[in-house]
């Protein structure tokens, strides 16, 4: 089974929705990790209560984790560097590009959500189709 970190800053907000969706869509498909080049005291909790309008409480079984707290890993995604993206050894990279909705609206952390979900989903679909080595 291949392993999949969801990168950013803080691991505090995409990076955490990421995982909670891998948890729960890719259960079967790949075991999954967060982290981040900083660390927050807690994960956002706008993200956290976005996350449960939809059923899936972060906040039960993630924390907020360092690059070096997780394990070597096959697939890197990071959540949208533009500032410094962390390098981390792996098979396979890609970046979201999502915007980083700390600070706005519901709507946009609904937004981010949903294009998460969607790209897990295409994820997903390109491991079991072994798209991705």
């Amino acid at each position: 089974m291949k392993r999949v970190a969801f990168i950013c800053v803080h691991n505090s907000c995409r990076s955490q929705m990421a995982e909670a969706f891998g948890k729960v869509l890719g259960l079967e498909v790949f075991e999954c990790f967060s982290a981040g080049t900083e660390k927050r005291d807690q994960i956002n909790q706008d993200a956290v209560r976005i996350m449960k309008e939809i059923g899936i409480d972060m906040e039960l079984h993630q924390k907020t984790k360092l690059l070096q707290d997780i394990p070597n890993v096959d697939i890197v995604v990071t959540m949208g560097c533009h500032v410094n993206c962390p390098v981390i050894s792996c098979n396979h990279r890609e970046d979201w590009g999502l915007d980083d909705p700390s600070g706005k609206s519901d709507d946009e952390f609904r937004i981010v959500r949903n294009l998460i979900k969607a790209k897990m989903e295409d994820l997903i679909f390109r491991i079991k189709s072994d798209l991705i080595q």
